[in-house]
């Protein structure tokens, strides 16, 4: 009895630990290490494919906020896992303008680069845009959309999934309609929606789009009201906002604003974005505007990315001139008290400039 009874209370997870012990181990497998774990062993698989699985991660506090960067590839890389990723695109024949996936968990500083595209030069497209989707049972993926192709500078159509447990790159369904260019893009309850840019002879458009990764099936949407070109994609209360862009006869920004750097605080409906070189923010039906956070440093101010991570914290990835390095900086929005930014050098290997970014819990 006593023999069965401890077969019944260990687990096939890791051999020798109880169940219970076995699955605090593996909830605090870094977001990067996940395709490793699931090609140990097919417990391990169901395990971390589980919807439990993320629900467990976040009730233990595990769950990381990460930054996901379509960023430059900078020309020397020092050796390492981003070496091995630049070999790899070189190998396909990598153009001069290469752009590859970044993940950074911006709390823990901790940076690793997506493997490149598959049956392509490695690079993703100049001025993709890209979202973060959960899918059925939670799956976390992140969508590439549209974009320039790195040789030819020619408009693209395509569309990359990345998949978080397989680790690996798929095609998806093309984006249907004119080619499209500089569109707003963001992602709310598992589908991808785009709206607006310029088609191939710079007219801007007010048309939309809405992408559905699981049924890798793209469907139409009624027009906006007006064109927009170069406007910035929000996902705001579980709707979807375009924001900015032009022509615009009434608009929420005022002059000197950065409507691409606007992002929305998670579970909040507090907008944060640059004007002036300050961050400023605006809660949701807030008569008095948008108000300011704190000046941003002055080697953060150019090319500037920004994300708003769960804590009221806000990350400011930029630099101090056009074609430097990059920086990153956090600071705590908190009501009553002094903002003041937190300054994390990015590595050399992760220097390159950012061309777009979203927000994921993993």
């Amino acid at each position: 009895m006593s023999s069965c009874f401890e077969a019944s209370a260990m687990s096939d997870l890791i051999p020798g630990l109880p169940e219970e012990v076995a699955r605090e181990c593996l909830i605090r497998v870094g977001f990067d290490q996940l395709p490793a774990v699931r090609r140990i062993s097919r417990q391990w698989k169901e395990e971390v494919e589980s919807p439990d699985y993320g629900r467990l991660r976040r009730a233990e506090g595990l769950a990381r906020p990460v930054v996901a960067m379509v960023q430059a590839q900078p020309e020397h890389v020092e050796p390492g896992p981003a070496q091995k990723h630049a070999s790899a695109s070189a190998a396909n024949g990598g153009s001069a303008n290469n752009y590859r996936m970044v993940l950074l968990d911006p709390v823990e500083g901790r940076w690793a680069p997506l493997p490149v595209l598959p049956g392509t030069t490695g690079s993703l497209p100049l001025f993709c845009q890209v979202a973060a989707v959960d899918g059925a049972q939670g799956r976390k993926r992140l969508v590439v959309v549209g974009g320039w192709d790195p040789e030819s500078w020619a408009p693209t159509d395509s569309v990359y999934v990345y998949d978080f447990l397989t680790g690996a790159w798929r095609r998806g369904a093309p984006m249907p309609g004119p080619r499209r260019s500089f569109f707003a893009t963001a992602a709310v309850r598992g589908v991808v929606y785009v709206a607006g840019g310029h088609d191939e002879e710079k007219n801007a458009l007010r048309s939309a789009l809405a992408y559905d990764p699981d049924a890798d099936a793209w469907a139409a949407l009624p027009d906006m009201a007006e064109e927009r070109d170069e406007p910035r994609g929000l996902c705001v209360g579980g709707r979807f906002l375009v924001v900015g862009g032009y022509p615009t006869q009434e608009s929420l920004l005022e002059d000197g604003t950065c409507p691409r750097t606007c992002c929305v605080a998670p579970g909040a409906e507090r907008m944060y974005m640059l004007r002036d070189g300050n961050l400023v923010a605006r809660d949701a039906g807030a008569s008095a505007g948008w108000r300011t956070v704190a000046s941003v440093p002055e080697d953060a101010r150019t090319a500037s990315t920004v994300s708003a991570i769960p804590g009221g914290r806000v990350v400011v990835i930029g630099s101090g001139c056009h074609g430097g390095d990059q920086t990153v900086y956090m600071l705590r929005d908190e009501a009553g008290k002094a903002a003041s930014w937190a300054r994390a050098p990015a590595p050399p290997e992760f220097s390159g400039h950012v061309q777009a970014a979203c927000l994921l819990e993993i």
